[in-house]
């Protein structure tokens, strides 16, 4: 006899539709950007941002999605010392690197000059710009955010419809087994 978590692809098909469906929004999210532009420069972190497989332990069917940990930080945001954000994520302390953001300044073409019409030397523009970010924090996008919440709204009805196909499968199996 067929256990019933052998027979559960209608299930398994709406789990994974529901989070393929959050990874494509949240990528189109990030290609959009916002004011300024995409907010993914390098495109690393689009290209990070993949499916975990399926987990069955117990009958629990799980699908998950990995991402760079900086995608978190972009996602929720960072509190500065002097704006705050509702996030998990503060500054107290330490700036972030400004090494870490010379290719970053590079990619977005940030060449400032100054009062003489020099070019300031990229880092002094680095460390500048990571002490905006110590200050003022990183504001949120909710770039995975929002389409999670969007498409896990109703996935309480499109599991529950797979899973009644399941369970029907299932009864027809057991039912032809025992004639």
């Amino acid at each position: 006899m067929p256990k019933l978590i052998d027979l559960l692809q209608s299930t398994e098909k709406a789990v994974f539709v529901v989070r393929d469906l959050i990874i494509n929004a949240a990528k189109e999210n990030l290609s959009k950007g916002g004011k300024y532009g995409s907010y993914n420069a390098s495109g690393s972190l689009n290209d990070s941002i993949k499916p975990i497989n399926i987990e069955d332990t117990k009958g629990v069917i799980s699908a998950g999605i990995q991402m760079n940990q900086y995608g978190e930080f972009l996602d929720k945001g960072v509190s500065g010392i002097k704006k705050k954000y509702k996030t998990e994520y503060k500054y107290t302390t330490k700036m972030p690197p400004a090494k870490s953001l010379d290719k970053w300044i590079v990619r977005r073409g940030i060449a400032p000059r100054d009062d003489k019409g020099r070019f300031i030397p990229r880092k002094n523009v680095a460390w500048m710009i990571a002490n905006g970010i110590f200050k003022n924090g990183i504001k949120p996008t909710l770039f995975l955010t929002k389409p999670f919440l969007k498409y896990t709204k109703n996935m309480e009805q499109d599991i529950a419809l797979a899973f009644g196909e399941d369970v029907q499968e299932y009864v027809k199996i057991l039912f032809k087994e025992q004639k």
